[in-house]
């Protein structure tokens, strides 16, 4: 299992210093941006998209570094209303799934997409009860659109033997673990969850027994380490679905903090341990979104919490069994 990082917090310097910062760290993995949300200072697209000599030379940086990439991140909303903003956002995951394939990276992260309530919305609209009955209705229409696109996509994916690795976020039509279940069962298995435990603790979601629930179903292509502290004073008056900005700190239900500051170590050993038992042993890639904290200083802590949680080595035979 390797500690990686997810890297738009460095964005404002460049790959050629990033690697060798995260690599005195321990870290053996990124996952850096390559358009949408994330941005791409560190891949931009275009410039090593169908470009061998330059995938050549980003090949040769991440070797001397030993590290390698977990996966290309490309969070958009294909589902958009907008007939514009979808088409970039459809481009942009294309391309991307495009350029993991040839940089022999074997996942793209992204966002399902929302779309809006009914064909003549303008803007996407984040269904959360079925009640009034328009409401279902909007969200049954949503998931015709999810399915049909999504279904495409996962064709796209397994043409370039690339998984595609939602993350479970608000405002996204997929935001817990039975819709992502729901999705993939529709779409294939090239579709999976990108399993980010951050949106999921603010919703009361046990974080073990969803990936037991995901697991169980193989749906796991990627994981992002990132911690949410949960700030009862608030959350009692005014629950967890909290639009406070987030850097009104001391107003807010929830903030993302770093890991372990949100839960503590045995929580994340238990997490690392509960991975291993459903077959994930790939990266855990540290999104660092603390505003408490520095980027640096966020990174470097949840680093070093990781390394005592992580098993570097492959289980041996139980012969306390036989």
């Amino acid at each position: 299992m390797e500690i990686g990082v997810h890297t738009p917090p460095l964005a404002d310097e460049p790959l050629e210093s990033a690697l060798p910062y995260l690599d005195g760290l321990g870290v053996g993995a990124i996952e850096p941006g390559v358009g949408g949300h994330p941005g791409q200072d560190h891949l931009e697209r275009a410039a090593y998209l169908d470009n061998e000599s330059e995938q050549a030379e980003l090949r040769d940086l991440l070797e001397e570094y030993d590290m390698e990439i977990s996966a290309l991140a490309i969070h958009n909303n294909p589902l958009h209303p907008d007939e514009e903003r979808a088409e970039t956002a459809d481009t942009e995951l294309r391309e991307a799934i495009r350029l993991a394939s040839q940089l022999e990276v074997g996942t793209v992260t992204c966002f399902s997409g929302l779309p809006a309530g009914g064909p003549n919305d303008e803007v996407p609209n984040w269904i959360t009860a079925p009640w009034p009955p328009e409401h279902a209705d909007a969200l049954e229409y949503q998931w015709e659109r999810a399915i049909d696109y999504w279904g495409e996509i996962a064709d796209v994916a397994a043409e370039q033997a690339v998984d595609i690795a939602i993350e479970m976020h608000p405002n996204m039509l997929v935001y817990e673990p039975h819709g992502m279940a729901g999705l993939r069962e529709e779409t294939g298995e090239r579709i999976g969850a990108n399993f980010d435990p951050s949106h999921l603790y603010w919703q009361g979601i046990t974080i073990t027994d969803a990936i037991r629930y995901l697991g169980e179903r193989d749906a796991i292509h990627h994981v992002h380490a990132k911690d949410t502290k949960i700030y009862d004073a608030q959350a009692r008056e005014k629950g967890v679905l909290d639009t406070t900005a987030y850097d009104d700190e001391q107003n807010r239900s929830w903030l993302f903090r770093s890991v372990g500051y949100g839960h503590d170590e045995t929580h994340w050993k238990d997490i690392v341990s509960t991975l291993r038992m459903v077959g994930y042993d790939g990266a855990l890639s540290i999104e660092h979104e603390d505003s408490l904290t520095s980027s640096r200083e966020g990174l470097e802590k949840a680093i070093d919490l990781l390394e005592r949680a992580v098993f570097e080595t492959q289980p041996g035979e139980a012969y306390w069994a036989e």
